[in-house]
């Protein structure tokens, strides 16, 4: 069978379109557009992240995993970057405090500046800005440490040498354990309006 997108036709914008409006509605309808959604999983009285890019990364490795199994979709030819583990760190750090200071993501503060929230938009001016101090200053602070701790191109599969079934596979349950202890811990605490 063919490849339901093929890569490098003149298509290939109006599939980014449309899969980006599909993911901003369904950020949307899960109420992401709201600061309070992500910074409620920092101080442990939303856990709605959690549970929405867990069932992502199950139903997209699911997917991916039974699509190429049909043919829908070559496997070896997804990319896959590589993996710098300390910039990757340090990156994921400055991630994490954008996440708690702002209340969004970058794509989350996309979708709601769309709706026009001006929290989001300052957000988003923030993210440009971040772009721009790492232009201005990357052969001068980041450049050597940007490919430090090179380990290539690594999988989860391949950090403890188990086939990519089997590896979905105990993600999966991880997931569902995960999802029944946040459920816990959601009964025993007292419910935030917003």
């Amino acid at each position: 069978m063919s490849p339901l997108i093929t890569p490098g036709s003149e298509f290939d914008l109006l599939w980014a379109f449309i899969i980006g409006i599909g993911f901003g509605f369904i950020l949307e309808a899960a109420g992401f557009s709201t600061s309070r959604k992500i910074v409620g999983l920092f101080y442990g009285y939303d856990f709605t992240v959690i549970k929405v890019f867990f069932t992502a990364a199950v139903t997209a490795s699911t997917g991916i995993l039974l699509f190429n199994h049909l043919g829908y979709v070559d496997y070896g030819s997804i990319y896959v970057p590589t993996t710098f583990l300390w910039p990757t760190v340090v990156g994921g750090i400055f991630m994490g405090l954008g996440f708690l200071i702002g209340g969004f993501c970058p794509g989350t503060s996309v979708c709601a500046a769309a709706i026009g929230k001006l929290d989001a938009l300052a957000f988003v001016g923030g993210i440009f800005g971040g772009i721009f101090f790492y232009t201005m200053s990357f052969e001068t602070l980041w450049m050597e440490f940007r490919t430090t701790s090179n380990l290539g191109v690594l999988q989860l599969s391949d950090v403890f040498g188990l086939p990519l079934g089997v590896m979905i596979l105990i993600f999966s349950v991880f997931s569902i354990i995960t999802f029944v202890v946040v459920s816990k811990i959601k009964q025993n605490i007292k419910n935030v309006e917003y």
